[in-house]
């Protein structure tokens, strides 16, 4: 499957306008960022990949210092180093990562998503705030006609994938290292759970390097 690339500031169609407005204190946020960092991005940060892709993964939020500024999904920190260097290990991406939208990365025949795409204060996002977003999710997934499976990073991206699938949050309890089958009737999809690839939770050891790549190992397993 080809792969894809983010090179520019083009918003692709089913993804939140620049100047989105549905979330007051998002948009308040957004604004005060680009007071303070104009040659940021600080807008809603859009899904990186093709739609052609078998394998979505799900985040939160875009990182302030991360996303938010380079303007594509875990780039520029921590948790990006780990993602990708993960996906390319397990032939999800190619060439080099070097946390800038222009190093000519590709991920193949995967795609990367947040639930919530712009950055909230704390890296916090309010249950109001993922309800308002939570209609780019279902177009990302809806639009992705060859999707098997998804990869959701910690318990709110997970419950947010469940609910942008019409599924019963008491069906699929969010474990690290899970597989749930979800039959959505026209297809039927497999979530993996993984706790989120944050430098918090890495330097804590709630999640390892090894136990990061055991999750996209067994992705790989499925998708030949």
């Amino acid at each position: 499957m080809r792969a894809s690339s983010i090179t520019g500031n083009t918003i692709p169609a089913g993804e939140p306008g620049r100047n989105c407005a549905l979330c007051s204190r998002l948009k308040a946020y957004r604004e005060e960022n680009r007071q303070a960092e104009p040659s940021w991005h600080n807008a809603p940060v859009p899904s990186f990949g093709g739609k052609n892709a078998r394998l979505l993964i799900v985040g939160l939020a875009p990182g302030v210092r991360g996303a938010n500024r380079t303007g594509r999904p875990f780039t520029g920190d921590y948790a990006g180093d780990l993602l990708y260097a993960t996906l390319k290990e397990y032939g999800f991406a190619q060439g080099n990562y070097a946390a800038d939208p222009k190093d000519g990365l590709e991920l193949a025949d995967c795609r990367i998503t947040n639930a919530v795409r712009c950055v909230p204060p704390q890296n916090k996002p309010l249950p109001i705030e993922m309800t308002a977003c939570r209609p780019f999710l279902q177009t990302t997934m809806t639009e992705m006609k060859n999707l098997q499976a998804i990869v959701a990073l910690g318990r709110i991206a997970h419950e947010s994938t469940l609910r942008s699938l019409g599924a019963k949050l008491s069906a699929f309890p969010f474990v690290h290292g899970a597989v749930h089958e979800i039959d959505e009737g026209a297809r039927k999809l497999k979530l993996f759970d993984s706790y989120h690839c944050s430098r918090y939770n890495t330097n804590t050891g709630v999640l390892t390097p090894d136990m990061f790549r055991a999750v996209f190992a067994n992705v790989r397993t499925m998708i030949i």
